[in-house]
Formats: C-alpha cells, sequence, structure tokens
C-alpha cells in the first residue's frame, strides 16, 4: 500500500508539474519595439492605475486578475515598475475619486471620459501640470497618435498642459450602442419593418398597447443617472453655437434651454399616453447597473425595447434569447426621431473625438510620471493591444478565416476577458477596440451566440450615423480651455434638482406642462444654473472653447 500511494502520490505531482508547466507555456508573451532610451528603474517605482468596477457577476475582481498579472510580468517585472490597480465603482465615480483625492492618495494616474470631471481636479490642484515634450521622449507612439488625431488642442487647462488623450475610433458615431426592438411584436401589429419616422412610433406603441402583447407599460424609464440630457434630436439646424456652448454639457443638466423643453414634453405625451410605468421614478436607472429594472423587463420579455454597447459577449441578449427563444430583435435606426414640424431631420451626439482624458497625480514622482508614460507607450504598442482585447489562442479566442481573431465571450475561466474586452484596462490608450477596417471592427464587436446575426445590422446603423456626422450634425459638447468654477460647486446639487425635476414635468397633465416648466425653470436658474450658463458665456466669448462643426 506504501509502494502504491508513493506511486500516486508522484504520478500526481508529476502531473501537476506538467499541467503548470503548460499553464506557463500558454501565457501570452509580447515583445514590441520600444524607445531605445528606455531602462530598468535602478529602484524599483510603484504606480496605482484606476480601472472600472462594474460589479458584474461571474466577472474576476478588476484590480487582481489574470490580465493584471499579465499587464506585471510582460511589463512591469521587466522594467523594475510595480503596477497596482485601483478599483473605481463605475456609477459613482466622483464619489471614489472624492475620497481619494480627500484622503491625498491619488491613483498615479487620474482618468475620466468626461472633461468637466478632469478639469475640476486640474483646478483643484489634484492634477500637476506635465511637459508635453518629456512625455513624447518617453512616449513617442502615445504622443504621435495625439498628433494624428488632432487631440493636442485639449491638453491645456488654464493656460497649462495637464492631459493626455486616448483614441476613439470613428468618434463622430455612436456605432458601438445599439436600441434593440421586439420585432416579433412590430409584425403582430402590423409592420413590416422597424419604425422609420416618430408618427410610425407612435402608431406602433399604442397599437402594441391596444394588442395586450405586455402586462405593463411598454417603454422602460428612469430617472435621469447623470446630468446629460439627450436631447440633439430638439436642437435647431444649424444650432446657435452661443446656446451650445452656454447649455450643451455632460456637466450639468440644461433644464432651461428650449431643446430640452422639447424633449421633456415628449416624454409628458408619451407618459400620458401610457407608455412608462407610473412608478419609474422609484425603479433603477437604466445605466450600468446590474439591479436595471429595463434590463431586466426587457429580458423577461415585458419591454419593448433596450439599448447597450456592443461586444462579442452582451450578457442581456443572450438572457434574452434564453427566456424568449422564439422572440425576433431587430436594431432601432436613429431616423426615428425624426417628426416633422418638430424634428426636422436627426441631429445625434458623437463621442468626443477623444477616449479618456488622462492626468497625472499632484503626488506623483519624477520616477512614477515617467513609469506610468512608460506603461502607456509599452499598452498602445499593436501586439500588447492584441493580447489584451483578445487573450490567449485557442482558450480566448480562435482565428477565423478572415485572420481576424474570434473571441470567445462565454469563455469563464482564469484566462478570461474582463468587461467588454478588456476595455477598462485597454481605454489607457484607446476607448474601444479596432480591428482593420469599420467593418473588421464590427465584426469583432457582433454579439456571438446568438439565434439571430447582427453583423450586417450593426454595419447599417453605422452607415446611417455617418451620414448623420457628414452632414454636420453629429457632434459633441463644448471643451474648456478654463476652468468652470460655478460648475464645479453647483453640478451636484443641480442633478439632484434636476432629477426631481424630470420626475413632476414627465407625470403631470398636458395642460399643465407649460406653466410648470416655467416654474422649475426659475427655481433651477437661481439655485445656480444661471452662474453657470454666465460664466460659460463669458469663455465662449474670450475664444476659450472648442467650435462646431459646419452644420447643413
Amino acid at each position: 500500500m506504501k509502494r502504491i500511494l508513493s506511486l500516486v502520490l508522484a504520478m500526481m505531482l508529476a502531473l501537476g508539474m506538467l499541467s503548470f508547466a503548460v499553464a506557463e507555456s500558454e501565457v501570452p508573451t509580447v515583445d514590441p519595439t520600444l524607445p531605445e532610451n528606455w531602462e530598468p528603474f535602478a529602484e524599483r517605482v510603484t504606480i496605482t492605475v484606476p480601472v472600472y468596477d462594474r460589479s458584474k457577476e461571474g466577472y474576476p475582481a478588476v484590480d487582481d486578475n489574470y490580465w493584471t498579472r499579465w499587464i506585471q510580468s510582460q511589463f512591469g517585472d521587466k522594467w523594475n515598475i510595480e503596477v497596482k490597480y485601483v478599483a473605481i465603482p463605475r456609477n459613482d465615480v466622483m464619489t471614489k475619486y472624492n475620497l481619494l483625492i480627500a484622503a491625498e492618495d491619488t491613483p498615479t494616474i487620474m482618468m475620466e471620459y468626461d472633461y468637466p470631471k478632469v478639469a475640476q481636479w486640474a483646478n483643484d490642484g489634484a492634477m500637476q501640470p506635465i511637459d508635453l515634450e518629456a512625455f513624447k521622449a518617453v512616449a513617442p507612439t502615445f504622443y504621435q497618435a495625439m498628433v494624428d488625431n488632432n487631440q493636442l488642442g485639449y491638453t491645456k487647462i488654464n493656460g497649462e498642459d495637464y492631459f493626455v488623450l486616448t483614441e476613439r475610433p470613428y468618434y463622430n458615431t455612436t456605432y458601438t450602442y445599439a436600441t434593440f426592438v421586439r420585432m416579433d411584436w412590430l409584425r403582430q401589429v402590423g409592420y413590416d419593418h422597424v419604425p422609420a419616422n416618430y408618427a410610425e412610433q407612435v402608431d406602433a406603441i399604442n397599437k402594441i398597447i391596444e394588442a395586450g402583447l405586455t402586462d405593463q407599460a411598454p417603454l422602460g424609464l428612469g430617472l435621469p443617472a447623470s446630468a446629460y440630457v439627450p436631447n440633439f434630436a430638439f436642437r435647431d439646424i444649424p444650432v446657435d453655437e452661443a446656446e451650445w456652448a452656454m447649455h450643451s454639457s455632460l456637466g450639468t443638466a440644461s433644464l432651461s434651454w428650449e431643446p430640452t423643453k422639447k424633449y421633456l414634453q415628449r416624454y409628458n405625451n408619451e407618459y400620458n399616453m401610457g407608455w412608462y410605468s407610473s412608478e419609474f421614478d422609484l425603479e433603477e436607472d437604466s445605466r450600468g447597473s446590474t439591479a436595471d429594472q429595463m434590463q431586466s423587463d426587457f429580458i423577461n420579455g415585458k419591454i419593448y425595447s433596450y439599448g447597450g454597447y456592443m461586444s462579442a459577449n452582451v450578457s442581456w441578449l443572450t438572457s434574452f434569447y434564453e427566456n424568449n427563444p422564439d422572440a425576433e430583435l431587430a436594431i432601432q435606426s436613429s431616423y426615428n426621431v425624426v417628426e416633422p414640424g418638430v424634428v426636422e431631420d436627426a441631429q445625434l451626439r458623437a463621442d468626443n473625438p477623444f477616449g479618456m482624458i488622462v492626468g497625472f497625480s499632484s503626488y506623483a514622482t519624477e520616477d512614477q510620471l515617467k513609469a506610468a508614460w512608460m506603461l502607456m507607450e509599452w499598452m498602445i504598442q499593436p501586439d500588447v493591444l492584441f493580447v489584451l482585447e483578445n487573450g490567449v489562442e485557442g482558450v480566448t479566442y480562435t482565428m477565423g478565416e478572415d485572420g481576424l481573431p474570434v473571441v470567445d465571450g462565454e469563455y469563464r475561466g482564469e484566462e478570461m476577458l474582463n468587461h467588454n474586452m478588456n476595455i477598462d484596462m485597454t481605454c489607457l490608450v484607446h476607448a474601444s477596440k479596432k480591428i482593420g477596417t469599420i467593418e473588421q471592427t464590427i465584426a469583432a464587436i457582433t454579439p456571438q451566440g446568438l439565434p439571430q446575426d447582427f453583423y450586417q445590422a450593426l454595419v447599417d446603423n453605422y452607415y446611417e450615423l455617418k451620414e448623420i456626422a457628414d452632414k454636420g450634425n453629429a457632434y459633441s459638447d463644448p471643451v474648456f480651455a478654463v476652468a468652470i468654477e460655478s460648475e464645479s460647486e453647483y453640478s451636484a446639487s443641480l442633478l439632484s434638482l434636476y432629477q426631481e425635476d424630470f420626475s413632476k414635468l414627465v407625470k403631470c397633465a398636458p395642460e399643465e406642462f407649460d406653466a410648470l416648466y416655467e416654474q422649475l425653470c426659475q427655481e433651477y436658474l437661481d439655485a445656480g444654473y444661471q452662474e453657470i450658463i454666465d460664466e460659460r458665456l463669458e469663455a465662449y466669448e474670450a475664444g476659450q472653447t472648442t467650435k462646431l462643426p459646419v452644420q447643413e
């Protein structure tokens, strides 16, 4: 027995060593061409890097997983740099950063998609100015990408360079986001196509209600989770540039702007037609929470539409088909907002011409700055990005016949990719995965493993969005070269007030809307919004903002 037991233990040990060796051999390696002036630090340098925590069930910890360790082994160990990740709750970014700032424990790298947030950090002293020539010497590839993407005009606040900016591929279209609708419901009420304008949308939704295709309100609605007001469809063409500079913002809701009135009035009309739950203001919002009521309702076949960002694995689409195996979905066009007499042509918010705005902690040492810049230069190399966004060949992806990687979004082993193919790590260099042509890029983000193939619909959606952009009707918000002090002071309290006002204005009787709107607007202006729009207008008139594209 002892001899047998010894033999078994020896075999187990050998198998364990073999499996360890196999696992080690499977770790992808990269050897990119990097600047000749790089040298390992003489003493270990520790840098901290933020990463969004989306609290996704079944996913590993965002600050300690296969890919954070891979970055350490492939980059950090080679250059004597310790790379530590700091989890930032995606639905409460500012609270987490404010706590870190108050504790004087800000990450070496500080970054966000919204310019007003980073502008506030820079203005408050949480970030340090940087020497762009020094950055260029350490990270020449990254710097050249900024030149190629015309981003050097966004690096300054109050006359000093604070930021470097990441790429946002095809930024003037929102091609990575898609809204899905119940095509099977539309067929049941006489439509063989997705409503092509707002009149058809009204007709179709009201017929869905009349037909009793759902036992609840057919559309989802929640309180605004952020200050962004998606009122682009209701703006004049061409847009008044001064009004745009005053009101168009991700940082503060534009309650008193006429396009916002039209936007809210449409919701009011729809609410009074029975499109939304009378308790929508008590439910979860629609922006990223795993407890999102709208997402749950869509998955359970209760509402007509739901949208989100596309990737090889979209869990809510997979869950939808599991619960509704006979259902048929379609992608809704941006053109369905058109309403003659109210909305003559489609407009949409383009993404910013940059992804993350990246700055650096005021507490970062010279060595930490250099190490952070080295990480960015290393990560932007094509072979590094390829591994981070696709993983391990034969494990997380296979190569397709077209020579492009096909990611297995269902893989849940140790090497699994985090949210949207590790985008919350690679966002340090670009905002979305990019492969070859736009068609190839869309193929890489088309959801896999579904009963329906949405590749062509997503391609068609891109070209419809591009048509809007080519007219000059897809544009973003102004970016200010000076800090808007009043926005930092009032934006949080105004968001809370806007959420209250949104609920009141959507739920009121149609004949009460105008008077209530005027009353709430005055209260909103008095609560700080007037100071914000005055300060924004002053900056615009002083030439301290970006400009609108030429509109037809």
